[in-house]
């Protein structure tokens, strides 16, 4: 039943449901309730061909691969640290988890829920003195120090990647050789940014909400009227061109033309900096740096043969992979990183 609450919780976490209200699982779909005949883990999914059996539609290949997923791994962990110290199970549980939620919400939606990561980070620093051995420590005291000190690495490390990617990348210009047809239109709370062919959510831009979007503008009209034109200036809620400026809040649509943009970006995402402040708060210090090393290992033999082949510049979850290195220093982290030490010292004879 864990995974079909993870489930739960990646379909309801990233769409601001909430996991406990309604208590049953419904269709996607046409909403309506499952029974509990239709929601026995795994087993369901094949008997339904992967459908609901009230409308139809599809039900994702996901919810079948987290279940199974979810009791690959709480199956490894007990019987890995079960014999030895059942007590352990508890937190490794919930780690494993969070990361499971965090891996697959990442992978659809490009985010990681502060409920999975900050709420991470206050179950890791709650749980380490309870369960010394998390840490391979004897005190509580010592627990919750490993822990701190675990958090602090993790969110410090990645933070300072972020801010100096930001620093190194965080700016791209584009000029074009004829002026571009451009939109900012609403939707709902949120507005699409269209360039050419390309489009953007608004909120995309504003990691920080304190980014600026420049513009160099031909032609302009908001809700239909003609404004100066000249260089534009963008906020997450207000536009400032030749010296006037008007509040997006209050504005429907803008059309205009463009020989050039300059726009923000992120060499990461800050639901990555806080995962990994989570990870570090249950596993410590260590294990934070190792699974920066191993993510950003195991992401480059992942994704560089599909970069090549296809020569996208999609972005990529970093999360699924801060989430695999916490699952390979669970099952043997310091032999790990101590073969990963010998092989850098024999490639550097």
């Amino acid at each position: 039943m864990a995974g079909s609450f993870l489930n739960v919780c990646i379909f309801r976490l990233p769409r601001n449901l909430s996991v406990q209200s309604p208590a049953r699982s419904f269709c996607p779909h046409c909403n309506k309730t499952i029974p509990w005949w239709q929601n026995v883990p795994l087993l369901a999914w094949l008997l339904l061909r992967g459908r609901c059996a009230s409308c139809k539609q599809a039900i994702p290949f996901r919810y079948f691969v987290v279940e199974l997923l979810t009791a690959v791994l709480f199956s490894a962990a007990a019987f890995e640290f079960g014999p030895k110290n059942p007590a352990l199970l508890i937190p490794l549980f919930v780690l494993i988890g969070l990361l499971i939620v965090a891996t697959f919400v990442d992978i659809e939606h490009l985010i990681i829920p502060d409920q999975i990561t900050i709420g991470g980070t206050f179950a890791g620093l709650l749980l380490s003195p309870i369960f010394p051995a998390l840490h391979s420590v004897p005190s509580p005291a010592s627990a919750l120090f490993q822990s701190i000190l675990g958090a602090a690495t993790g969110y410090g490390v990645l933070w300072a990647v972020v801010e100096l990617g930001r620093l190194a990348f965080g700016r791209k210009r584009f000029r074009f050789s004829e002026p571009v047809q451009a939109s900012w239109i609403r939707e709902n709370d949120d507005a699409a940014l269209t360039v050419g062919e390309e489009s953007s959510l608004w909120s995309d831009f504003f990691f920080r909400g304190s980014e600026r979007v420049r513009m160099g503008v031909q032609s302009a009209q908001i809700d239909g009227r003609s404004v100066p034109i000249g260089e534009a200036e963008w906020t997450l809620n207000e536009l400032r061109i030749s010296g006037q400026t008007f509040t997006l809040n209050s504005i429907r649509e803008v059309q205009l033309k463009i020989h050039w943009i300059v726009v923000p970006r992120e060499a990461m995402g800050f639901g990555d900096v806080k995962l990994l402040a989570a990870i570090g708060a249950f596993l410590g210090w260590k294990a934070a740096l190792f699974c920066i090393v191993a993510a950003c290992n195991i992401a480059i033999l992942a994704t560089l043969p599909f970069l090549l082949l296809r020569r996208t510049n999609s972005q990529i979850p970093f999360g699924p992979y801060l989430a695999t290195g916490a699952l390979l220093w669970i099952a043997d982290g310091p032999h790990l990183w101590q073969s990963y030490v010998n092989l850098m010292q024999l490639i550097s004879r």
